[in-house]
C-alpha cells in the first residue's frame, strides 16, 4: 500500500472513468461536494451530460455560471447540499458525491435532498474514503464505514443499495436508487 496521498492522485483518473461508466446513461447529473468541479467537467466532456456541481468550499471553487462544450453543460453553484431548493424535485437522473460525504455536517439531510431531486428510478452514487483507510492516516479525518453509509442510504429511502470497498479497500463505492414506483415530486 502507498504511504502518501499520491495514491489517491494516481487512482483519481480510474475513479472518474468508473463513475462515468456507472452514470453514462444519466442525462442530468448533480455532484454534491464538487470542489473545483473537475468531475463535473469530466462528465460533461466525456459523456455530454448536463452536470450541476454543488459545494460550499471557498478553495478552488470555479464560481457560479454555465460553461458549455458540445451537447453537455455544466453549472457550478456555491450552495449547501442540505438545501438545493433551486433544483425541482424528481428532475435529476443521477446524484454523485465523490470524496465529500464525510465532510458534510448533516449527511442525512444531504441524502434526503438527493432523494428529493432524483426522478423515480434515478441513481445515487457515493464514493468516499472508509474508516481506517490510508486517507484517515494521511488526513486524520473521520470517515464512515461501509455499513454506516449503507444504513444512511437505506434510511433516506433508497432501494437496492449496495456498498462495498474497492481499490484495495481504500475507497467506499455505494450505489442506490430512488424507487421507481413513486411519482415524482414537484
Amino acid at each position: 500500500m502507498q504511504s502518501s496521498n499520491n495514491y489517491y492522485d494516481r487512482i483519481k483518473p480510474r475513479m472518474y472513468l468508473r463513475i462515468g461508466r456507472t452514470l453514462r446513461v444519466a442525462h442530468r447529473v448533480v455532484d454534491f461536494g464538487c470542489g473545483s468541479c473537475e468531475l463535473v467537467r469530466f462528465l460533461r466532456d466525456a459523456y455530454r451530460q448536463r452536470v450541476t456541481g454543488i459545494d460550499t468550499s471557498e478553495e478552488n471553487f470555479p464560481g457560479d455560471g454555465r460553461r458549455s462544450r458540445g451537447r453537455g453543460q455544466t453549472k457550478c453553484v456555491k450552495a449547501d447540499a442540505t438545501d438545493v431548493g433551486f433544483i425541482r424535485g424528481g428532475t435529476v437522473d443521477a446524484v454523485v458525491s465523490m470524496w465529500s460525504l464525510h465532510e458534510m455536517d448533516e449527511p442525512d439531510r444531504v441524502l434526503g435532498e438527493a432523494y428529493r431531486i432524483l426522478r423515480p428510478g434515478g441513481k445515487i452514487l457515493i464514493v468516499d474514503f472508509p474508516r481506517d483507510s490510508l486517507a484517515q492516516r494521511l488526513w486524520n479525518e473521520d470517515y464512515y464505514t461501509v455499513e454506516e453509509i449503507d444504513l444512511m442510504m437505506n434510511e433516506a429511502g433508497f432501494s437496492d443499495v449496495t456498498a462495498k470497498t474497492i481499490e484495495r479497500r481504500q475507497v467506499i463505492w455505494a450505489e442506490g436508487f430512488r424507487p421507481s414506483s413513486e411519482r415524482s415530486c414537484t
